[in-house]
C-alpha cells in the first residue's frame, strides 16, 4: 500500500509536467537512493532497499521507475509509481538475478522514442548524487540528447508542504513527544545509550511510525562533542549531560525532537546556565519566523545571542531549517542565506554548540508550522518546555 495517496500523486506530476512544459524537455530523470530518499519519494511515496534509481516522468505518458529487479516486486506493491525497467547500474554488484529482465539506457531510449516521439531535452535532478557510471550511462544511452539540471527547481516545488503532507509531519512530531517522555524517564546513571535510543524508537515504532529522519542520537559526556552521535554502549555517569535527539517518520515524513538532560536528574548551576542560554536562543530564533523575511535576518539575532555569551567559536550548525521528507531539507535559514520564509513551511529551530571544555556538545530542537498570523508549534509540550526558565 503506498503511503502517498492519489491526489498527493496527481498533484505532484502535475508539478513536475507543468516544470518540463517551462523548460521545454522531454521527460526528466529524477534520481533516488537509500541516502538522497527525498526526491523519489515525493513522487512515489516509496523507496527501495539495497538498490537505488530514479523515476521517470514523462511530460505526456506513462511515469515509469528506474530500478534493480530486487525491488521490483516491492515498487509494485508500495510505490506511487508501479510501472518498472530494470538496469545493471542500479543493482547490488556483482548480484545475479537471472530470471529478471534486464535493460540498458539505449533500449530505454529507443523505447522511448517509440512512444514519445523524439526525446531531445531531459531534465536530471540529483545528478550531482548519481555515481559516475550511472551518469555515464544515460548519456552513452541517450544518444544526441541535451542534459539539463533542473535539480534547483524540482527541490523548490518541496519548499511548501501541502495540507496532506503538513497532517503528516504534526503526526510526527505528536510520536516525538512520546519518545521525549520514554526517553527522558530511562535517563539515570547506570543506563547505557543503547538503552536510552530503544526507549525512544520503541515508543514510535509501536505508535506507527514508518521510520526515522536519522539513527537516534544520544551522546552522554564527551560523546555529545559529536554532534550527531549515534547511541553506543557506553554507561551514563552522574554528573554528566546527555544530548539526545530523535526524528521519527509516518508516511515518510519526519518530526524531531532534541533536548539535553541531566543524568542524575539535576542540573549543576554551570549546567543550569548553559541549558538556559540554549533556550533564550531558541526563543530568540521564533520571533524571528516572520513571513517574508530572509535567512541571515533570521540568523543574526541568535548568532550575536552566543556572541554575547563568548560561545561564538563553538557553534557548527546554523540555527533555523525546513522539515519535511528529510528531518533537514532545503531551505536553510544559515548567515549567508537568501531565502525567504513563507507561509506553508515547516521548519525546525536547531540551537546547539559543540566542543566545549565543561559542556562538550548540546542541543535543543523542536519544530514550528509558518502562518502569515506566526508561528504555531508542531509540540506544544517542547515549546512550552523551551519557554521555561532554569533558576
Amino acid at each position: 500500500m503506498p503511503y502517498l495517496n492519489k491526489n498527493e500523486s496527481d498533484a505532484r506530476l502535475a508539478k513536475v509536467r507543468e516544470l518540463l512544459k517551462e523548460k521545454s524537455l522531454d521527460l526528466a530523470l529524477i534520481y533516488y537512493d537509500e541516502f538522497n530518499i527525498g526526491n523519489g519519494w515525493y513522487l512515489t511515496g516509496w523507496c527501495p532497499q539495497f538498490e537505488s534509481g530514479a523515476v521517470l516522468i514523462p511530460r505526456k505518458g506513462e511515469p515509469l521507475i528506474l530500478g534493480g529487479p530486487e525491488s521490483e516486486p516491492f515498487a509494485k506493491l508500495d510505490s506511487a509509481i508501479t510501472e518498472t525497467r530494470n538496469f545493471p547500474v542500479f543493482m547490488v554488484p556483482d548480484e545475479e538475478y537471472p530470471n529478471a529482465k534486464i535493460i540498458d539506457f539505449a533500449l530505454l531510449f529507443e523505447e522511448l522514442n517509440n512512444e514519445l516521439g523524439s526525446v531531445k531535452r531531459v531534465g536530471l535532478v540529483g545528478a550531482g548524487r548519481m555515481p559516475a557510471d550511472g551518469y555515464h550511462q544515460i548519456v552513452e544511452g541517450f544518444t544526441g540528447v541535451t542534459l539539463i539540471d533542473i535539480t534547483s527547481e524540482f527541490v523548490q516545488l518541496r519548499f511548501i508542504k501541502s495540507s496532506w503532507e503538513r497532517e503528516q509531519i504534526r503526526e510526527a512530531f505528536n510520536l516525538a513527544d512520546f519518545a521525549y517522555k520514554a526517553m527522558r524517564d530511562e535517563v539515570h546513571p547506570g543506563t547505557s545509550e543503547i538503552q536510552l535510543a530503544a526507549a525512544g524508537e520503541y515508543a514510535v515504532r509501536s505508535r506507527g511510525a514508518n521510520g526515522f529522519g536519522f539513527s537516534t542520537i544520544v551522546g552522554s559526556g564527551v560523546r555529545s562533542n559529536a554532534v550527531v552521535p549515534t547511541a553506543s554502549a557506553k554507561i551514563m555517569e552522574g554528573g554528566e549531560l546527555v544530548m539526545i535527539g530523535i526524528s521519527p517518520k509516518v508516511s515518510g515524513y519526519a518530526g524531531v525532537m532534541g533536548d539535553v538532560l541531566p543524568v542524575n536528574g539535576e542540573f549543576t548551576e554551570s549546567q543550569k546556565a548553559c541549558v538556559q542560554i540554549l533556550r533564550e536562543a531558541l526563543r530568540i530564533a521564533k520571533k524571528q519566523l516572520e513571513v517574508g523575511k530572509i535567512g541571515k535576518d533570521i540568523d543574526a539575532p541568535v548568532r550575536a545571542h552566543f556572541a554575547k555569551h563568548g560561545l561564538s567559536k563553538y557553534l557548527v550548525c546554523p540555527f533555523v531549517h525546513t522539515i519535511g521528507l528529510h528531518e533537514a531539507e532545503s531551505p536553510f535559514f544559515g548567515p549567508e542565506s537568501k531565502d525567504v520564509l513563507e507561509e506553508g513551511m515547516m521548519i525546525c529551530i536547531d540551537i546547539s554548540f559543540f566542543g566545549h571544555p565543561e559542556f562538550y556538545g548540546v542541543r535543543i530542537e523542536t519544530g514550528y508550522e509558518i502562518t502569515k498570523e506566526g508561528p504555531v508549534p508542531l509540540s506544544k509540550e517542547m515549546d512550552e518546555l523551551f519557554h521555561k526558565d532554569l533558576k
